[in-house]
């Protein structure tokens, strides 16, 4: 078993955490969105983290920071390690961040030690993984994997803001977006560190997890249109109540995700107009994230979901229109990578264990590129998406040592 009995890397991972903890867009809670003044901020501390760990960084076109250590033969292969630095609103530290500092302090690592890999090591800070702020799918690592949909350019936040517009604030380049694509055949593999954001592996007493798949996801944007009206003076049974409708969609939503081994099917915004205490609502925006780890349930949960609000509506005499945005098919992890964490892990001394993942990760997009594998992190009570995420220090430690041996097995003369 390897010694990281004085956990130093841990120490320095959770100080790389904290250094990002400070950027945020909302004061006293961390709200870090893709390219915002706070993601900018956080990508410079990041480009600052990589050139002081000895990596050629820089930030590309789309606000990824990329660092990259040469090895023996520059022409080979590389590995690449990554995740992302964007956050959801009122976010917790680790999400994304952790794997990201661990990629820097296990090539700080390398370097101190005197190892000079066989072939180059990126490390790569994605900036749109969570989706929160633009109408995307993963776009700064599908940028790499060559499949970015230029109609994301268009796309939208609430404020109105295009997504073109925000990247040229931020210092972004639109017309350097297709450079960005990488050459499959120049690279040799992705691995992500993430925290679970589940409880199995609290659960199991595990410090860490082999990703085995991702889930597939769709997401779609709703509309609902009824007709407003005094909330005092018009009977029940002549209303058309956009939000009494919505109500009964969102059961719908719970009903079709629970019914399904391993599905699960989300509304998680509901906008209500024109929001009066005496005027019946007339119009209701909502939001629809179904889940599956196979594609073609998943396909058959939305459309069963499709099928009964519409008719749903239809008895109510409201509108519904529906409009998908993200289709993002499951993604089985490859399996010789798997192998290699699993043997990192058991040559610490830990069961290996795997488990797949239920959130969408930046390894759905780099798939595409190149084989992909995930290590999952043990978290805290399963809590992710909230200020209340936490990891411990000694399974911080314990991770980057699981990716500095498999870093350095991936990375070893053939």
């Amino acid at each position: 078993m390897t010694n990281s009995s004085d956990l130093s890397l841990g120490r320095r991972v959770m100080a790389m955490i904290e250094a990002l903890a400070q950027h945020s867009d909302d004061p006293g809670r961390i709200t870090r969105l893709y390219l915002s003044p706070a993601h900018r901020a956080a990508a410079e501390t990041v480009l600052a983290l990589m050139r002081d760990a000895g990596l050629d960084a820089h930030i590309d076109a789309l606000g990824s920071v990329i660092g990259r250590m040469e090895g023996q033969a520059p022409d080979a292969p590389a590995l690449i390690v990554g995740s992302h630095i964007d956050s959801v609103v009122d976010a917790g530290r680790y999400d994304g961040n952790l794997g990201v500092v661990l990629g820097i302090a296990v090539a700080q690592a390398l370097r101190d030690g005197g190892a000079i890999p066989a072939c180059p090591i990126e490390i790569v800070a994605f900036g749109d993984e969570e989706n929160v702020r633009f109408p995307t799918n993963l776009s700064t690592s599908h940028a790499l994997a060559g499949r970015f949909d230029p109609a994301w350019l268009d796309g939208r936040d609430q404020d109105g803001v295009t997504l073109r517009e925000a990247l040229i604030r931020f210092g972004g380049d639109p017309e350097g977006i297709a450079a960005l694509a990488r050459d499959p055949a120049r690279y040799r593999g992705y691995l992500e560190v993430h925290i679970e954001q589940g409880p199995l592996l609290e659960s199991r007493n595990l410090p860490v997890g082999i990703v085995s798949a991702i889930n597939g996801i769709t997401r779609a944007r709703a509309h609902v249109t009824g007709e407003a009206g005094h909330a005092g003076t018009v009977p029940m049974a002549m209303r058309r109540d956009a939000l009494a409708a919505v109500a009964e969609m969102i059961g719908i939503v719970e009903r079709a995700g629970g019914t399904r081994t391993d599905t699960v099917a989300t509304v998680g915004v509901a906008q209500v107009q024109p929001g009066a205490i005496n005027v019946i609502p007339a119009r209701v925006d909502f939001t629809l994230d179904a889940r599956a780890p196979d594609d073609a349930v998943r396909n058959a949960m939305v459309q069963d979901i499709v099928t009964e609000c519409e008719t749903a509506a239809e008895r109510r005499g409201v509108a519904l229109t529906i409009e998908p945005f993200m289709d993002s098919p499951a993604t089985p992890m490859e399996k010789g990578l798997m192998t290699v964490l699993e043997d990192a892990v058991a040559s610490l001394g830990i069961e290996p264990l795997r488990l797949a993942s239920g959130a969408g990760h930046d390894a759905v997009a780099m798939a595409h590129l190149c084989p992909a594998a995930m290590l999952f992190v043990r978290c805290k009570d399963g809590i992710s998406h909230n200020p209340a995420e936490s990891i411990t220090l000694e399974d911080a430690d314990m991770a980057a040592h699981v990716l500095i041996e498999a870093v350095r097995k991936l990375t070893a003369p053939v």
